[in-house]
């Protein structure tokens, strides 16, 4: 199969770009891995930052609030106690929770293949022959875009990630560059248009076959 393809200076290329029908033309047919790889791709980026206070850890309370016995009120031992206002939390965070989310190497491969078929059936994917060495000045890159009808968030998926690019995107908000080799589903999912060069093109289909033929043989050697 094949996809409309661009050239470097954003006019439409002669020859179109062929896509690996294993990778952009799969069968979709259960979106719950596509969903446990978004899912694991927020947990694991997720840092446990909340923490509060035990009993022992709030400041005061070292003085008991009044006699045991003879007031007529229930016993207390500390201000600080969890049933008063001001005092310790009880089973709060400590800062120490583990969000991580892991999916085998298997099925982080086959959702990314899923999530590129989905993206290329809706017409998300562009592939340019090349980013022009010179597009170093963000105005360049937004004119290349917009020539390639690129709107809203952007992907750009490219086989080496040079300063180049990186000078010419990191003031674009909604630009968004990567290797091919880390790609993953959360990007994939929330761009508008994927943009993708060629030498991009084949890194990815390099690396998915190659990452689907490790997974295949550490799943035989398990059996």
């Amino acid at each position: 199969m094949s996809v409309a393809t661009y050239t470097k200076t954003g006019t439409k290329a002669t020859t179109a770009a062929k896509l690996d029908k294993a990778i952009f033309d799969l069968e979709v047919n259960n979106h719950e891995l596509i969903k446990q790889a978004y899912l694991a791709h927020l947990s694991n980026r997720r840092i446990a930052n909340a923490r509060t206070l035990k009993r022992g850890e709030v400041s005061g309370g070292g003085k008991k609030p009044w006699a045991q016995k003879g007031t007529g009120r229930a016993r207390v031992g500390s201000i600080r106690s969890p049933l008063w206002r001001g005092g310790g939390i009880t089973f709060g965070p400590t800062g120490n929770e583990n969000f991580t989310h892991k999916l085998t190497p298997g099925a982080k491969n086959q959702a990314v293949r899923q999530a590129l078929t989905l993206s290329n059936a809706s017409g998300k994917l562009i592939v340019i022959e090349d980013i022009d060495a010179k597009i170093a000045k963000t105005k360049q890159m937004v004119d290349l875009l917009s020539k390639l009808g690129a709107n809203g968030s952007v992907l750009i998926v490219v086989d080496n990630k040079d300063s180049v690019i990186t000078l010419a995107t990191r003031n674009l908000k909604n630009v968004k560059v990567t290797q091919g080799t880390y790609l993953n589903v959360f990007d994939i999912l929330n761009a508008d248009n994927i943009v993708i060069t060629t030498a991009g093109l084949k890194t990815v289909s390099a690396w998915l076959n190659k990452a689907e033929k490790a997974a295949a043989a550490a799943e035989s050697t398990k059996a």
